[in-house]
């Protein structure tokens, strides 16, 4: 007896109210469903011809994905009579779609995030888990394939996320960022073709958008450093965030986990959390009475210097990074009171220490000094925390041209 492969909507409905489209693989009167992950209303199913109406939004990507389905399984179907195997409807499912996990952009993409999670790179993990949800509520199918992704996919996309969730421009750029990725892993991995790569010439272009990187000036540090008045949350917000600042803007996640083992001979020697690297700094004059200040609840040299993290499991990455997060929420809302008391017009977070000691640093430091200091890859990433002496420098041309 020969089989067949038929494309057909199943008449099951899921919560929304819509129909699973699938294969129908049929031996000797008896069938078997491989689901395909997209579902539609019946109203958009023309039964005559199998396919989807042109009035569905996304017709011509799914009537796509059908052809291409179908000609897949009728292809194996074909070799399975050629080799003369009398298997049955289930057997022969299991031929046509065995080895197919790990296909799909989600299966690929939670293969991706579980690599993060696995080197404890959790700020990034649950971002891009984020944004892997995006795709999934814009494609509404877990078994979006990567063929699926073209041009037109990926615009579209962008268009959703700016009207339905109002992203911004950069937002959107580290949302595609994501989908790059996971669309090169597939590559390497043979699932797709280099010749569907819907980003680059051609394609879908990935730039980031420019942005500025606002720190407080001179005279608003000064304000910052002599403000009275302040409540003890508010002094050891504004306590961290001079230090962070004093020794170069480190980040405030680096901070919190600084220990006193990590200072000898007056110098901080420690390991960034975000790219591993390490630095030695000199403890400049004017963090010592921090330090001094926080020095009587010294238990032990391996004791923690702030005392947010003195009381967590520090094995656990998922309880120091919730730690962490909730510490930085904290301290933004101490440090708003302090700026209000300093008057200090600008936002202050624990994040515009780093900027703020680029904005300082103008000219009296080489750019390619505060890229050592900053342990940035690449200068241009630098460059964006200089960008007010920089402005400083185009301000002063642009008066010496028209000033004749």
């Amino acid at each position: 007896m020969t089989s067949n492969a038929k494309i057909v909507l199943r008449k099951k409905q899921n919560k929304q109210g819509l129909y699973p489209l699938a294969i129908r693989i049929t031996k000797n009167r008896r069938s078997t469903y491989h689901y395909l992950g997209h579902y539609i209303d019946l109203k958009y199913w023309n039964e005559k011809d199998i396919r989807v109406k042109k009035s569905h939004p996304n017709a011509a990507n799914l009537n796509n994905l059908l052809v291409k389905k179908l000609s897949e399984a009728n292809k194996t179907l074909m070799n399975l009579q050629a080799e003369k195997q009398d298997i049955s409807a289930n057997r022969i499912k299991d031929k046509l779609y065995k080895g197919s996990n790990g296909s799909t952009f989600f299966e690929i993409a939670k293969a991706f995030l579980d690599e993060l999670e696995a080197n404890k790179k959790l700020a990034r993990f649950y971002s891009d888990k984020v944004r892997v949800n995006h795709v999934l509520n814009f494609s509404k199918s877990n078994q979006l394939s990567f063929q699926e992704i073209d041009e037109k996919f990926l615009r579209n996309f962008k268009t959703h996320l700016k009207t339905k969730h109002g992203l911004s421009e950069r937002s959107i750029v580290n949302n595609l960022v994501v989908i790059r990725t996971i669309y090169n892993r597939a590559i390497k991995l043979g699932i797709v073709d280099r010749k569907l790569y819907p980003f680059g010439s051609g394609g879908i272009q990935i730039k980031f958008p420019e942005s500025q990187k606002s720190g407080l000036n001179k005279n608003e540090l000064i304000a910052l450093e002599r403000v009275e008045g302040l409540t003890e949350n508010e002094i050891h917000a504004r306590n961290i965030w001079l230090f962070s600042f004093y020794l170069a803007g480190i980040r405030v996640a680096d901070v919190l986990k600084i220990r006193w083992s990590d200072i000898s001979d007056n110098r901080l020697n420690y390991r960034m959390n975000k790219n591993s690297k390490l630095l030695s700094l000199k403890i400049p004059e004017k963090a010592l009475p921090i330090l001094e200040h926080y020095s009587i609840h010294k238990q032990d040299d391996n004791d923690f210097i702030f005392p947010e993290m003195k009381m967590i499991n520090i094995q656990s990455s998922q309880d120091v990074f919730r730690k962490i997060n909730a510490a930085t929420t904290m301290l933004n809302k101490y440090l708003a009171r302090v700026a209000e008391k300093a008057k200090i017009n600008k936002k202050v977070t624990m994040h515009i220490a780093r900027h703020s000691f680029g904005t300082i640093s103008e000219d009296k430091i080489p750019i390619k000094m505060l890229q050592k200091l900053y342990r940035h890859s690449s200068i241009t990433t630098t460059i964006n925390y200089q960008a007010n002496f920089m402005h400083k420098d185009a301000d002063e041309a642009l008066e010496n041209v028209i000033n004749f």
